[in-house]
């Protein structure tokens, strides 16, 4: 069928909430590239938001979606266990950078991963509040929505939100939060909002995603690492987004040393396939009781056979320097950008989560958001998926594969360069 056609379609059977603003319709797609239902041809600078740091149907991910297609689909790990879901756990345990021993539950969504991350450490803890940070994205669940740092969309037109969340500063030095700031920010949530007698955990993304890719910093980090320690607090990181190789190390938070006591990963974990996982240190993952966790579909086979097969990827296909290599090659073209163009700053590259935004001038920061959009916008017309995020909706993000071939990367970057000149950046 046709875009236009899909498009009809699309209009009248798909909920208005739900339907993307795109009116072209993905066919098939390799790498850094997809095809329309047209067979127009567009390069990919978003990779499904973060989801494919090896590129669109990597060969090996296939084929091993594939082998297990021909053995099992289905059985729900409750109900009869399968050899996938207890590698994948052993694997996860083994690399994850948590304190102590760890164990793992798997899920299907980033989402799905929160939630249970504050079942678990409500369970371990026997508290009940929740701490979160401005610009957070957490999901689109109510418990994860209450934790979003952003109101809109994610909470518009739902109602009442779960209670005992709290929120606090996130440092973006950039936009006028000090580090010292957030953290004073933080000890006077629990001071007035959030005791810490009552607070379960401290969760926090160590790099912002949809909040503007602004990473925490090591200090940070470990300040809320010995915050937690003194008061009983589990710090959980989200690294659904950030994690899988996108800094240049499996998990952001290996930039730091610092070990939280539940992780949350998604996204590129699996090469496209819905699967998340919560790892954690084995007495609080073990501290709620029988049947307590779980779901009809959490970590099906074929997608613990996808992930297992992208641990491999990154093994032999160096996805680590790979991602550190592109995230130089975007900060050198970024840097020339922000020299070139009068409302293009604060250009950062943490690895190859790489980002920058419009701002009025250099000196005042107003954030300019009409210019991202306007870049989006001309970038789709000119064959070039891209995305925008932050706060002020300001910052363009950069999520191409790490895989991405040096001519289809040039190709797109020239692309971001006309479209800089044509919007008047």
């Amino acid at each position: 069928m046709s875009n236009k056609e899909l498009q009809a379609l699309k209009e009248r059977y798909v909920a208005a909430g739900v339907a993307s603003p795109n009116e072209q319709f993905a066919d098939h797609a390799t790498n850094a590239e997809l095809w329309d239902a047209d067979g127009n041809r567009m390069i990919d600078f978003a990779g499904g938001i973060g989801v494919l740091n090896i590129g669109h149907r990597h060969p090996k991910v296939v084929a091993a979606i594939k082998a297990q297609l021909d053995k099992l689909i289905h059985t729900c790990q409750t109900v009869m266990p399968y050899e996938g879901y207890v590698n994948l756990a052993q694997k996860l345990s083994e690399v994850a950078p948590v304190k102590g021993h760890a164990k793992v539950m798997l899920a299907n969504s980033g989402a799905e991963a929160l939630e249970n991350a504050i079942k678990i450490a409500r369970a371990a803890t026997g508290r009940t509040n929740v701490i979160c940070f401005d610009g957070a994205f957490h999901g689109r669940t109510f418990m994860t929505m209450a934790m979003n740092g952003k109101a809109a969309p994610y909470q518009t037109d739902f109602g009442p939100m779960p209670g005992t969340v709290y929120r606090a500063p996130y440092p973006v030095p950039y936009h006028g939060v000090s580090e010292d700031e957030a953290i004073r920010g933080l000890l006077m949530t629990m001071k007035a909002d959030s005791p810490a007698k009552d607070t379960a955990a401290i969760v926090l993304e160590t790099v912002l995603g949809e909040g503007g890719f602004y990473p925490a910093p090591t200090s940070f980090l470990k300040k809320l690492r010995e915050i937690c320690d003194e008061n009983g607090i589990l710090l959980i990181l989200d690294e659904v987004q950030c994690g899988f190789g996108r800094t240049g190390k499996m998990f952001a938070v290996e930039h730091s040393d610092v070990e939280p006591d539940i992780m949350t990963v998604a996204k590129s974990m699996a090469d496209g396939m819905p699967i998340s996982a919560i790892i954690g240190t084995d007495k609080h993952m073990d501290a709620s009781g029988p049947n307590s966790l779980g779901g009809t579909y959490t970590g099906n086979p074929a997608a613990c056979a996808a992930a297992l097969a992208v641990f491999d990827v990154f093994e032999e296909e160096d996805i680590l320097g790979q991602s550190q290599r592109l995230g130089e090659k975007l900060n050198t073209r970024f840097t020339q950008w922000q020299e070139q163009f009068t409302h293009v700053d604060n250009v950062r590259c943490f690895g190859s989560m790489a980002a920058f935004e419009f701002v009025e001038s250099k000196d005042n920061r107003k954030p300019m958001p009409d210019l991202a959009a306007a870049m989006t916008k001309k970038a789709k017309e000119k064959g070039l998926i891209l995305l925008s995020c932050g706060m002020y909706g300001n910052s363009l993000r950069f999520l191409m594969p790490v895989t991405i071939e040096d001519e289809i990367l040039e190709e797109g970057l020239a692309i971001v360069e006309e479209c800089l000149k044509e919007v008047g950046a």
